[in-house]
């Protein structure tokens, strides 16, 4: 992982299913971005309705949600009309921020070895500042888990 807790998140620009620019550095609010390897997979889909179902809360205490995958426009689109996505999901489709994050790395699958997105969390406060990294998550309840989180900052 090549960021760390309480140093700035690095700034980025990335596409957006809300066809703009989402750049980290106009987000006045605080900011839970959720990396994971591709839409329509099983733990993918899973994940991104948890946060779906929990979006309102996350809003309540004044966090904004972003998925980002190295999807193409297109597939986020489809993925967010099929599922009824509330929030942002950005294309990293040339890696660049899970580079810059270090959550592009190596994997292995049935003893094969390979690069992809290592499925992490990142929660930065309104200031710009990493609060809180879950590095390698597992699905089930981990939406939850980053909702009690901000709960507990309050």
């Amino acid at each position: 992982m090549k960021i760390k807790l309480n140093q700035n998140a690095p700034n980025f620009k990335l596409n957006s299913t809300n066809s703009k620019i989402f750049e980290l550095s106009k987000i006045k609010c605080g900011l839970v971005i959720y990396f994971y390897p591709r839409d329509n997979t099983p733990g993918c889909t899973l994940e991104t309705i948890d946060f779906s179902k929990l979006y309102k809360k996350f809003k309540t205490l004044k966090y904004e949600v972003v998925g980002v995958s190295k999807d193409s426009m297109e597939s986020h689109l489809n993925f967010k009309k099929r599922f009824k996505v509330p929030f942002q999901l950005l294309s990293d489709e040339k890696i660049k921020l899970q580079k810059k994050y270090g959550i592009w790395a190596m994997k292995s699958f049935l003893g094969k070895k390979f690069m992809g997105t290592i499925r992490s969390t990142i929660v930065i406060d309104n200031k710009g500042k990493i609060i809180k990294i879950w590095p390698n998550v597992r699905v089930n309840g981990h939406a939850q888990e980053v909702l009690d989180f901000i709960k507990s900052l309050k």
